[in-house]
């Protein structure tokens, strides 16, 4: 793990992967990468425009890649099943499935499906996809990953449980959830869910005897679209300019930020559970991350489990509790 980098990457000839959020900052270098080391890639985004864009620039910059678009709406959970179909009719297997795509201390909005924008993207919306497509992750054998990106922000918040489901999650949809939103929280607890969902996937695979992999990455401090367009809501305040002065000195570039995605998606030995980040926790090379506690709760991931199959409609039957 030392110095790794993106030519440590194992071949991934045979191998076919789903990047979320791949056309631009690091779901872009991810695919790219793992394009450049012969996987089929694809790029699954929300915008059609940006997403056929990003599959010419990546043909581009890697001359016979095997990549291709597909749409996906995270904020519409039939987009996410249609996209699943789609998926299917295409591909029998798939190796590799990086929840990649998120969005990052929106102001207060709801998704097509009535939950908070940030919980509803960065989790719901990928347990779904998760859920759905894990026949063809099965369907792929031994060596098969699923890798959901995090953030050390998920410090900023945990996630609580009352008797309706998940609280404190900036409002999943219930009743009175814009009252007392805080947009930096929301996005923190959102990210905590990231982490307590691949932990009780993780011990769901390992109760079940499955050769599939759940590990988690984190990008640590690295310059990307997500952290300008947060640093743009905040407008021309101190904040804003403490993290355009961040941007500048201290973080990383996008293709740095991208390894320890990369590592957890490739690198042998990768643990069940696994959380890779930055050495420094803002940048350097690919290592075993610190999370907060309460990311390893077994109680929360169930219940969280639990709720995120009620509200997407979408059941994980096969797995043990």
């Amino acid at each position: 793990m030392p110095g790794w980098k993106a030519v440590n990457i194992p071949a991934q000839s045979g191998r076919t992967a789903v990047v979320t959020g791949a056309n631009s900052g690091i779901g872009y270098v991810t695919a790219r990468e793992l394009a450049r080391r012969g996987a089929s890639v694809v790029l699954a985004c929300r915008s059609a425009a940006r997403g056929r864009a990003a599959a010419v620039r990546l043909r581009a910059e890697v001359p016979g890649a095997q990549v291709e678009f597909m749409p996906l709406d995270l904020a519409d959970l039939s987009c996410v099943r249609e996209f699943a179909a789609g998926y299917g009719q295409r591909h029998a297997s798939l190796d590799l499935l990086v929840n990649n795509a998120g969005v990052m201390a929106l102001p207060y909005g709801r998704t097509a499906d009535g939950f908070e924008t940030q919980f509803g993207v960065n989790h719901l919306g990928h347990f779904a996809l998760t859920g759905l497509l894990l026949p063809r992750l099965r369907a792929a054998g031994a060596g098969a990953r699923i890798v959901n990106v995090s953030s050390g922000f998920h410090v900023l918040g945990r996630i609580t449980f009352g008797e309706d489901g998940p609280a404190g999650t900036g409002g999943y949809g219930g009743p009175g959830s814009e009252h007392g939103y805080r947009r930096w929280v929301a996005y923190g607890r959102s990210k905590t869910a990231n982490l307590l969902f691949t932990h009780e996937l993780a011990r769901r695979f390992t109760a079940a005897g499955s050769t599939i992999t759940a590990a988690a990455a984190h990008p640590g401090y690295a310059s990307s679209n997500l952290h300008a367009g947060a640093a743009a809501l905040e407008g021309p305040t101190l904040v804003s300019r403490l993290a355009a002065f961040g941007d500048a000195v201290v973080a990383q570039p996008t293709a740095s930020g991208a390894l320890p995605t990369l590592y957890a998606a490739t690198a042998p030995g990768v643990r069940q559970d696994a959380f890779i980040g930055p050495r420094l926790g803002w940048r350097g090379a690919p290592a075993p991350s610190w999370r907060a506690g309460w990311t390893l709760d077994d109680t929360a991931g169930e219940r969280l489990w639990a709720a995120s199959e009620k509200l997407t409609g979408v059941s994980y039957a096969a797995l043990p509790r």
